[in-house]
């Protein structure tokens, strides 16, 4: 069912923000409080229709832009005028973090299905299926089935009173699974309100992934950061629908495609159904086809590539035609599942006690191949790490031709074993760069050797376990590159229109060989490029101006320090006040700040003894860049000696709170120990912290206590802005 072909639903048509939307608003003082409730409903419609435009049709009906710009209007009057509901739009982009995942009983249960790579296996099922339901009374003849494509990502429940999402919940043992509702209300795939007429109560089955293209674009930001990469996308779905920080999910590329209806009920008076395809009917659809195009009714994002069979032959082509495009889906299946499609006849057939006798998984081929390794080369990366790769005589595995593999890290080349022109067999699992699974043959008794100094400046390698890191610092050229790429990124001082290739081109012209070269471009030979002009060449240099006086939290972050994030930099920067500080605090002073243990202590001493990153750092500040304290940096002390940890929702985001309390001389910790003075517990407070404070004699606090413990010490709950 296209968009095309039915009733609007979340906005009526005369919506003014659905088509062509002004967006040149009033100011928010100038509207009443009954203009804002009108307007934040119209925008909450129109939104949510735009979310459905864009995930379920693939039609949008505005630029992203324009999306942006009412997205922030309705975040405006809900804060301006308190109109902020549960289901809102914006709640997709906020929340506060949970201590640990409750355990949840699924509405229904979630079971799996047989399966198998083998086309009789297949055709034994349609044999089995087919004399169990002659023994039931159904005619064998008459058996159809849906084939859809089998998602290689995450399973979940959402469920739905109303309309409005309840629960989410993983697949877990199949009867119960974590609780991620939290964390389902930040995909903006997923409605938190229903379209058209919807059951009482509705549980729908669906699978979270992440789409190929947008998990490239965040490996890339992730690498950018000085993080490790996610294997593949299903482990990125994993690790971020698990988030304990909802906040966290809203930021990745997440989708979700809906294909089971798990439960269906309606009130007494709900509507006669007028045929067996009605979503909206008293009934629940009586085949798999008439489910999926009700849920497709209801909002849900559903997969365009099933198809109705009419027999298990058709079902086997349909399994050999998708795996033939396979590599040119925008997200990972492993095969097809096969559903018969009456659901009156799948009733019948029943289920044992972990699998449904229903369907069937039809398996791809796994993507393996037997090559040759040609060459082993090592990469230095942005944080020092070396990478070994291993170069390969071409070989095509599921359709792509691979030429090369990573070898992670040294330690996994001694696990190995393997050598320049060892037979290895490659896997190649998701839209990743392949990696040796074992060595099938062996030329010699030898495994490859590991450089003792960096490849590219000689300098001498450092192990750490199975890891290996280059000593030169930036002295390293291939360091000062891809350090130069992460100082102008969103995670460092986001210089913008200096991405990878401009980058290539300026260190190409002789222009840019490192960080404080940034700040003495030439506008007139910036001008002078291929592809440059005088605008461009001023915006760039307006942007690295603009960026001369950093916070010194985000000055740390993009000079590229391992194991110094965002969160650690603030932490540093609000602990010593300036560069120089820091920059002279031996490992003991960073010991004492949160969340800097012994080895990201010695790691940040080393970082700073090493003669090559202070002359960077010394031209840096030589080129004019003037690191600012950062706010709570010049902290008072009338909470010093004490230490918090929050649980809960406050009247503030809980990293406000801690701000406060640090600024004020106080330590905020994330767990409660017995160097805890107080538990501060908003609503919905964790157990697990509250059982430790118990443990250790820790106060527990509420808000209200909390505000005026903090009334004793003449401090204002809560903060003011």
């Amino acid at each position: 069912m296209s968009h095309a072909d039915s009733e609007t639903a979340y906005a009526d048509s005369d919506n003014p923000y659905l088509r062509d939307p002004a967006t040149n608003f009033e100011p928010a003082d100038a509207l009443s409080q009954e203009g804002a409730e009108q307007q934040v409903e119209q925008l909450r419609a129109a939104i949510r229709e735009h979310d459905y435009r864009y995930y379920v049709d693939n039609d949008p009906l505005i630029a992203d832009r324009i999306y942006d710009q009412l997205f922030d209007r309705l975040e405006t009057l809900e804060t301006e005028f308190d109109l902020a509901t549960p289901d809102s739009p914006t709640s997709r982009v906020g929340g506060e973090p949970v201590d640990d995942l409750d355990t949840v009983e699924h509405t229904a249960p979630m079971l799996s299905i047989a399966q198998s790579g083998d086309a009789d296996d297949v055709r034994e099922f349609a044999d089995r299926t087919a004399r169990m339901l002659h023994d039931d009374g159904f005619d064998p003849e008459e058996i159809g089935y849906v084939c859809e494509p089998k998602f290689d990502g995450i399973s979940i429940e959402l469920a739905y009173e109303n309309g409005h999402l309840v629960r989410a919940a993983t697949r877990g043992d199949g009867a119960e699974g974590d609780d991620v509702t939290a964390q389902a209300r930040r995909i903006r795939a997923i409605p938190q309100r229903l379209r058209g007429g919807a059951p009482e109560l509705l549980a729908v089955r669906g699978e979270v992934f992440m789409p190929k293209d947008g998990f490239r674009e965040h490996n890339r930001q992730r690498v950018e950061d000085g993080k490790e990469p996610f294997a593949n996308p299903r482990n990125a779905t994993a690790g971020t629908i698990r988030q304990l920080d909802p906040g966290v999910v809203a930021d990745r590329p997440l989708d979700c495609f809906v294909y089971d209806i798990m439960a269906y009920e309606v009130g007494d008076d709900a509507d006669e159904p007028d045929d067996a395809n009605d979503a909206t009917a008293a009934d629940r659809p009586a085949t798999q086809w008439a489910e999926r195009d009700a849920i497709e009714a209801w909002g849900f994002h559903v997969d365009d590539l099933a198809e109705q069979v009419s027999g298990i032959e058709a079902a086997i082509e349909y399994r050999d035609a998708l795996l033939d495009d396979r590599e040119n889906l925008n997200y990972e299946i492993d095969g097809v599942v096969i559903k018969v499609d009456d659901t009156a006849a799948a009733d019948a057939l029943g289920n044992t006690a972990r699998e449904t006798r229903s369907a069937f998984a039809y398996k791809f081929p796994a993507r393996t191949e037997v090559t040759t390794v040609t060459d082993i080369v090592v990469q230095v990366g942005r944080t020092a790490r070396l990478t070994p790769v291993a170069l390969l005589d071409p070989v095509q595995v599921g359709g792509v031709t691979v030429s090369r593999a990573t070898l992670h890290n040294p330690g996994e080349i001694e696990s190995l074993a393997v050598d320049v022109g060892d037979r290895v067999r490659v896997l190649r699992a998701g839209d990743v760069i392949p990696y040796i699974e074992e060595v099938v043959e062996a030329d010699t008794d030898e495994t490859f050797a590991f450089p003792e100094t960096c490849p590219v400046c000689d300098s001498p390698v450092d192990r750490d376990g199975p890891l290996a890191f280059c000593t030169g610092g930036l002295g390293c050229s291939a360091q000062r590159e891809r350090a130069i790429e992460h100082y102008v990124s969103r995670g460092g001082l986001d210089i913008k229109g200096l991405g990878p290739e401009r980058i290539a081109q300026l260190r190409e012209a002789d222009l840019l060989d490192s960080l404080d070269d940034l700040y003495r471009l030439d506008r007139e030979e910036l001008a002078a490029l291929e592809g440059w002009g005088e605008k461009s060449a001023g915006n760039l240099l307006d942007e690295i101006d603009a960026a001369s006086e950093p916070p010194l939290d985000s000055f740390l972050t993009a000079l590229s320090i391992p194991e110094v994030g965002g969160a650690t930099a603030t932490a540093l920067a609000r602990e010593f006040g300036s560069l120089e500080a820091l920059i002279d605090a031996d490992t003991d002073a960073l010991e004492a700040v949160d969340d800097v243990g012994p080895i990201v202590a010695e790691t940040i001493r080393e970082f700073f003894e090493n003669p090559e990153n202070r002359a960077a750092i010394d031209a840096l500040l030589d080129a004019g860049v003037d690191p600012q304290p950062v706010e709570g940096a010049d902290a008072g002390d009338e909470l010093d000696g004490l230490t918090f940890v929050f649980t809960g929702s406050l009247a503030v985001a809980r990293d406000d709170a801690q701000s406060l309390v640090e600024a004020h001389g106080a330590n905020a910790t994330g767990s409660v120990s017995g160097n805890t003075d107080y538990l501060v517990a908003g609503d919905n407070a964790g157990q697990r912290k509250q059982d430790d404070a118990d443990d250790n004699g820790v106060p527990i606090l509420t808000e209200r206590d909390f505000a005026e413990l903090l009334a004793d010490y003449g401090i204002d709950w809560p903060p003011s802005e």
